[in-house]
């Protein structure tokens, strides 16, 4: 019982020294939301670990309820934690928290999955987690390492540093400034990525032309070859003389004569056809003599008749 109590006069004591807004005992007592979490969760681990987890787990809703501060009662809290505000804030199950650690409103100590085990994040000794900042995952937070507002802490972070943005990143260390925050600049992740999309184009562009260049090249040298090798074979054909071999004037004495034989028998087909067509035309004029001659005959006839007939 006296542990119990000494603890409490430490937790105390530890919001005075943290929130110069503490004014008495009993205003800290009865009105520090931060405070009610902090000894509902110490009754809660209480009862988890000795596997009353049903027990627990409804101590930790009632107390979420009455104060706004959600914590697991699987995580384990150090001496002389402060929870300014505390609005929002969320703790782990696998969470460790050091000594001398102060918490604002809307802080996250969470995991990155559903994996078993350890999942959430280890803070070490005096250090400051500003209101909004998020550390999610199974790493470790430094001794002395502040977390600035609103920051995302996705990695491990060294002691006696200072840690801000999205994601969140050392600018001091052992006092040290490695980079100083400029608001003015922060980073745009969606125009960076147009720019390596432009810078991947134009590394393409560069190729094509680079291609191209060589395919023109290419078929320039096969013109220029195909243009000499035809001067080449030219010259070479008017500087040697015409050689006309026997076999070759035989032929073409073969073709003459050839033409000669074709020529003399159209001319004689001509002719006869021009004497057929003189005998067809005196058979024609016979003919016509001799229906004549028939038709006189023929009146002939009948005039001697008719005379006869009137004798």
């Amino acid at each position: 019982m006296g542990r119990i109590l000494q603890q409490m006069r430490s937790d105390i004591r530890t919001v005075f020294e943290n929130d110069p807004a503490a004014r008495s005992r009993f205003e800290v007592i009865f009105t520090y939301s931060g405070l009610h979490a902090i000894w509902g969760h110490r009754v809660a681990h209480w009862f988890f670990k000795r596997k009353w987890y049903t027990v627990a787990r409804t101590i930790a809703q009632v107390s979420r309820f009455m104060t706004g501060i959600e914590i697991h009662p699987g995580a384990t809290i150090g001496q002389r934690l402060f929870i300014d505000h505390g609005m929002g804030v969320v703790i782990g199950e696998t969470c460790e928290i050091g000594d001398d650690v102060v918490i604002y409103q809307g802080v996250t100590l969470g995991g990155t999955g559903k994996e078993k085990g350890k999942r959430h994040p280890t803070i070490g000794n005096n250090v400051v987690i500003a209101s909004g900042a998020k550390v999610l995952g199974s790493f470790s937070i430094g001794d002395n390492t502040s977390i600035g507002a609103n920051s995302v802490v996705l990695r491990e972070v060294p002691g006696n540093c200072t840690v801000v943005g999205i994601p969140g990143r050392i600018v001091k260390q052992d006092g040290v400034r490695i980079d100083r925050l400029n608001h003015a600049q922060l980073p745009d992740p969606v125009v960076d990525m147009f720019r390596q999309l432009q810078g991947q184009i134009d590394k393409l562009e560069q190729e094509v032309q680079h291609l191209r260049s060589q395919t023109i090249e290419t078929i320039t040298n096969s013109l220029d070859e195909a243009r000499s090798d035809g001067e080449a074979n030219r010259d070479q054909d008017n500087g040697q003389p015409k050689v006309i071999d026997s076999q070759d004037k035989e032929i073409r004495t073969d073709q003459g004569s050839d033409k000669e034989d074709h020529t003399g028998f159209t001319q004689n087909r001509f002719k006869e056809e021009r004497q057929d067509k003189t005998e067809d035309k005196n058979k024609g004029k016979d003919r016509d003599k001799d229906k004549g001659q028939v038709k006189g005959q023929d009146k002939d006839k009948d005039k001697n008749s008719k005379e006869a007939m009137r004798a």
